[in-house]
């Protein structure tokens, strides 16, 4: 389980973990099976335990010291749950997630790549697609931030990306977003804090535009400009 909180022990293992039991409903919701569940001896949430043996899934009861000793959390949880990468949600032909999309460059934040797994459940259907030095979503802080959309979200590489009109999304753009054409299948780029987009994603991107802001303010965090986006397109195809 410790290998699983560090990203090559998830790539060697093919798994990622879930810390607490909201994660581990939202996956039994989603009709994902963990492989297995470690639950602390003293959790009676017969509920939970029942939905477990419904769906056939091996619970092991460990001591509260022990579970504690395998978690990231400040507070331990109350049981921690083992699942496949092969589990995720997939892009296949025909999957309304295909025509959305947003594509990350450089994001390092966890919290900001699983905020915005959760924005494409909310706000999509949307996939997401990772571009290189982005942050694992299958973290253990990003799988926190998702609040289970990663259940719900295909999750894919930049390389595996269906085509898609680009919008790069930079600061210093001219073409405000609610002039930009988002005319799908539609992808938004979305470059790190620090560093915005690399320049050959912007000067390969079908156009740039910029979510108008106040002139002192510097700018916004990632997640919350791919998650205005995402409401952008969502806004339009309701008017």
């Amino acid at each position: 389980m410790r290998r699983l909180h560090e990203r090559p022990g998830r790539t060697a293992e093919g798994r990622f973990a879930l810390e607490g039991e909201d994660l581990l409903r939202e996956a039994l919701d989603a009709g994902v099976l963990p492989e297995l569940a470690l639950l602390d001896a003293s959790f009676d949430d017969e509920e939970l335990r029942a939905a477990l043996g419904r769906a056939g899934v091996e619970a092991v009861d460990v001591a509260a010291d022990a579970l504690a000793s395998a978690a990231t959390l400040a507070h331990p949880p109350r049981c921690i749950a083992v699942v496949a990468r092969a589990a995720q949600p997939s892009l296949h032909d025909g999957a309304p997630a295909r025509a959305l999309g947003l594509q990350l460059h450089g994001v390092h934040d966890p919290g900001n790549v699983g905020t915005l797994v959760r924005a494409c459940a909310a706000l999509g259907p949307a996939h997401l697609a990772l571009g290189h030095g982005t942050a694992d979503p299958l973290s253990p802080k990003a799988v926190r931030a998702s609040m289970g959309a990663l259940f719900r979200v295909p999750v894919v590489t930049l390389a595996e990306a269906p085509p898609a009109r680009v919008v790069a999304l930079d600061g210093r753009a001219e073409t405000p977003l609610h002039a930009a054409d988002l005319s799908a299948p539609l992808a938004f780029a979305l470059g790190g804090e620090r560093y915005g987009l690399p320049d050959d994603v912007l000067a390969a991107a079908d156009v740039a535009a910029a979510i108008p802001q106040e002139a002192a303010a510097e700018s916004l965090n990632v997640a919350m400009a791919g998650t205005l986006a995402l409401y952008e397109v969502r806004r339009r195809s309701a008017s």
